[in-house]
């Protein structure tokens, strides 16, 4: 195993296998995701700044065998930040995790290293002390039931939009770096927001019963868009802006312009590789910090 020790910031790591193919169809290697992640950092961080940390780790790629890791592993540097947090009903009977919360480039870099693909946050912050906060954030999974694509996905994106602003809501879209979408909001706590996001699923899927459907049951998803309202449970999490995708290509959770949404016309129209989000980045900014 080729091992490099580098400085990051101040921390030294030990970096290993670069060149190790992640994404075979692509010949997209290690060194190249800790490339990415380390350039995208600066509009990364803040949206994962204070929120426990859950990877999805591909060590052999995307071919290959993949976890999801929530638990900070042994080996976890002791300047990594952590936050140890109740998981009532863990599947492996634990009463807590000790999750990693990811505030620096180092720590960014020392998950690439472990070739933790994709990044996974709660719609909730934890303070100084590592208590769990209110969500601050409302979201929205849009998930296309086949044949319906991407292109389903930005309708009904629209659809919600104007439901979200006439209760006086900001939508921000991106697409989930797969086969559809999300969109976030700022929450202000007013009422349990599962609750609230599961009501307005409802709603259009009351209005619009040709094209969303609101309820998890795979046989009424054809050719549907399902609005999963269930990611504001403070159990779950959604991938992170930004964040990697393991998909055959490199692809990446990218924040959008609202007009891209409104123009898509082919699932191929929101697809955005790495190297196509760095220079999103360079051209537009942070798209996810306009609200």
């Amino acid at each position: 195993m080729s091992k490099v020790p580098v400085r990051v910031d101040g921390r030294e790591l030990t970096l290993s296998n670069l060149d190790k193919v992640l994404y075979p169809e692509y010949g997209f290697t290690k060194a190249e995701v800790i490339d990415y992640y380390t350039r995208i950092a600066p509009v990364l961080l803040p949206h994962l700044a204070g929120r426990p940390l859950t990877v999805k780790r591909f060590p052999d790629g995307v071919d290959g065998m993949s976890f999801f890791e929530k638990n900070a592993p042994e080996h976890t540097p002791g300047w990594v930040r952590r936050a140890r947090l109740p998981v009532p009903g863990s599947t492996k009977d634990r009463e807590t995790i000790d999750f990693a919360v990811v505030e620096d480039l180092p720590t960014l870099v020392y998950y690439a290293n472990l070739a933790a693909l994709e990044l996974h946050v709660p719609q909730w912050r934890v303070d100084d002390e590592g208590r769990a906060l209110p969500p601050d954030t409302l979201v929205f999974d849009l998930d296309p039931g086949p044949p319906a694509t991407i292109v389903e996905c930005c309708a009904v994106a629209l659809m919600l939009r104007e439901v979200l602003a006439a209760e006086g809501l900001t939508a921000r879209p991106k697409t989930s770096g797969s086969k559809g979408m999300q969109l976030y909001a700022a929450w202000d706590c007013r009422e349990e927001p599962s609750a609230y996001a599961r009501r307005l699923a409802q709603l259009l899927a009351k209005e619009h019963p040709d094209q969303v459907v609101s309820v998890m049951t795979k046989k009424l998803r054809t050719g549907k868009v399902f609005i999963d309202w269930s990611q504001n449970n403070p159990a779950k999490t959604t991938v992170a802006p930004y964040s990697l995708r393991a998909r055959a290509r490199p692809t990446v959770s990218t924040p959008l312009l609202w007009e891209e949404v409104e123009g898509c016309e082919a699932p191929d129209d929101l697809v955005f590789t790495s190297s196509e989000v760095l220079a999103r980045v360079n051209e537009h900014g942070d798209l996810f910090s306009r609200a």
